[in-house]
């Protein structure tokens, strides 16, 4: 017994003729005969009574009606289900994204590239880039978008693809340095910043920066990530050195009312960023192709801007 058995059978149950059952599957009567032949010699039993032309099932086809038309019914549902995951219109999208992306354009994109018809579960969870690279490590993400930092101890269980930036200088307007065409690391000397705390390897790429120009690197304001710094920057509090995407952020925002302007930073500083993806966890076609058109979509933010985007590294870790 069959899926093709079934389905003739399924239609010469609903038709009562095998002229009727080839005309609409297209075959010939005979092969439909044979076909209903078959599958009375797999069963052991008739499943009709011959009367000149017609056929009239007896009474245990119409049990073997009902559950063909289950088994048929279950297997059209299948094959949709999986012809949907090969053209990224149904299954699943587990995605991670760092705090500050996550609140605005993360979100954006990945609506902008999930069919509103598309019948699949989107989860986007907002991390900081330690969780994130633990996720992904972990196996418990399709990919992850992450402030790139080097490994440490054991080698992580991910892919790596990195992106690295230019960086800006965000001051209030009415700053002495806004009208600066570049702000370098000896305008800033001395000067408030805000910046990141805790273990993030950008702060840590600055106090170096500083410390080689003989610079003072003075912070004392610290946030996680970088948009809560701007409203300190708006009222004078400080002024910060930050990436791309936080520039992208406030110019579609304007968290800060038109109070703080951005000056590219003149210095070997770059931002790097790191789009993640599980080694042992295979991508479906969705999840493959919204991973690389974030990629590709990153790099044209940060472009536009020019901050002269750099794909750097693109590595497996076992």
């Amino acid at each position: 017994m069959n899926f093709s058995q079934l389905t003739v059978f399924r239609e010469v149950m609903e038709s009562g003729s095998i002229s009727q059952t080839a005309k609409k599957l297209g075959r010939t009567q005979p092969a439909i005969s044979l076909a209903i032949k078959n599958l009375e010699r797999s069963l052991g039993l008739s499943l009709f009574e011959r009367h000149g032309r017609r056929l009239v099932p007896v009474p245990e086809a119409r049990y073997l009606l009902a559950e063909a038309t289950e088994v048929l019914n279950r297997l059209s549902t299948v094959s949709g289900t999986m012809k949907g995951l090969k053209a990224g219109q149904t299954g699943s999208l587990n995605v991670a994204a760092m705090p500050g992306p996550s609140a605005y354009i993360f979100p954006r994109f990945i609506s902008q590239n999930i069919s509103p018809a598309a019948s699949f579960q989107t989860t986007i969870s907002s991390r900081s880039s330690p969780q994130i690279r633990e996720l992904a490590s972990t196996q418990s993400i399709d990919f992850g978008f992450a402030d790139f930092d080097e490994p440490a101890g054991k080698l992580p269980q991910y892919y790596s693809e990195t992106m690295s930036s230019d960086c800006f200088c965000v001051l209030h307007r009415d700053h002495a340095l806004a009208q600066r065409e570049t702000v370098t690391v000896a305008d800033l000397d001395g000067q408030s910043i805000g910046t990141l705390h805790g273990n993030h390897p950008f702060p840590r790429k600055l106090t170096r920066a500083f410390a080689q120009e003989n610079a003072a690197f003075k912070s004392y304001i610290a946030t996680q990530y970088f948009q809560p710094l701007i409203p300190f920057i708006s009222l004078g509090h400080c002024c910060a050195i930050v990436d791309p995407l936080t520039v992208v952020t406030e110019r579609e925002l304007d968290i800060a009312g038109g109070q703080v302007v951005f000056v590219p930073f003149d210095a070997p500083v770059r931002y790097e960023y790191a789009t993640l993806t599980p080694l042992h966890r295979p991508l479906s076609q969705l999840a493959e192709r919204v991973k690389n058109s974030w990629i590709e979509s990153l790099f044209a933010m940060i472009d536009g801007i020019g901050a002269n985007p750099q794909i750097e590294v693109s590595s497996v870790n076992a």
